[in-house]
């Protein structure tokens, strides 16, 4: 199958009835500008497309899978991006515009990615900073690596955590507040025990393992396989998992309005130093 060129992603078909979205911007660990964002999408919708495919792998180069979002570029043309969703207005002024972009972009996209009629596993080395688990939770399952570690730090910006607030549902209500409350980093094995990851393996064995887990699973039809799928997600949403994240999308955005009358900002600057010192 052919597949477009991206600037920030590469697709490949690393084994029998598996497709792979890798994450190409280790010069930047990889962090997450629109642009890759609406890549990842489009490498999804390549694999989803396949009938050959009925698994499918998001990994990432280089030494950390996401260091969050690129704050340098969080500002992008919205009109040279293809948008999927029905926000609109994005250069609205006020909190609308702005609001707009993140239900678009961050909101939108990962609750599209977390129901790909296909099974999904996050492939993750290294460190994992908020926006970049924003990337690892929508998927199915996550394999990671001995050193991989997982936090977002955000709190001390001024806002309750990244925008696709899912926290209670992947670490459970202590830990997640933990997380929160002191930005610190949740080991592998932490994340192993509490239910967060699958699977945690040597840094040499993280590529083989999840592709051996990932054709492991290509073996099923993929019918039965999208109807599993579509049942565990329905229960969590009968817990009421996306009523959830829009209620704490909505207390994001009053951090981010809070933010820009005390600071004329989106984040409490002195957040930068508090994070930093404790990195």
């Amino acid at each position: 199958m052919t597949t477009p060129e991206w600037n920030h992603v590469r697709y490949d078909n690393p084994a029998p009835g598996v497709g792979r979205v890798t994450l190409a911007r280790s010069e930047t660990a990889n962090a997450q500008n629109y642009l890759m964002l609406t890549e990842v999408n489009e490498a999804f919708d390549v694999a989803c497309q396949d009938d050959e495919v009925r698994c499918i792998v998001l990994a990432a180069d280089g030494k950390h899978f996401s260091s969050g979002h690129d704050l340098s570029d969080l500002d992008p043309d919205m009109d040279s991006l293809p948008t999927i969703g029905t926000q609109c207005h994005f250069d609205a002024d006020g909190a609308e515009g702005y609001m707009a972009r993140e239900a678009e972009m961050y909101v939108g996209l990962c609750w599209r990615w977390r129901n790909l009629p296909k099974p999904t596993i996050a492939s993750v080395q290294g460190k994992v900073i908020a926006g970049g688990l924003m990337l690892v939770w929508p998927m199915d399952l996550i394999v990671c690596s001995e050193e991989a570690t997982f936090s977002d730090p955000v709190v001390a910006f001024g806002v309750n955590g990244h925008e696709y607030f899912t926290h209670p549902y992947e670490a459970g209500a202590r830990l997640a507040k933990e997380m929160l409350f002191t930005g610190r980093a949740i080991t592998a094995e932490e994340a192993l025990r509490h239910g967060m990851v699958n699977k945690v393996v040597a840094r040499d064995e993280l590529e083989s393992e999840t592709l051996a887990m990932a054709a492991h699973i290509a073996k099923r039809p993929m019918f039965g396989l999208t109807l599993a799928k579509q049942s565990v997600n329905n229960a969590l949403d009968a817990m009421g998992m996306h009523t959830a994240l829009q209620s704490a999308f909505g207390l994001h955005h009053v951090g981010h309005s809070h933010n820009r009358l005390k600071y004329d900002s989106l984040v409490d600057p002195s957040g930068i130093q508090v994070i930093r010192d404790e990195a």
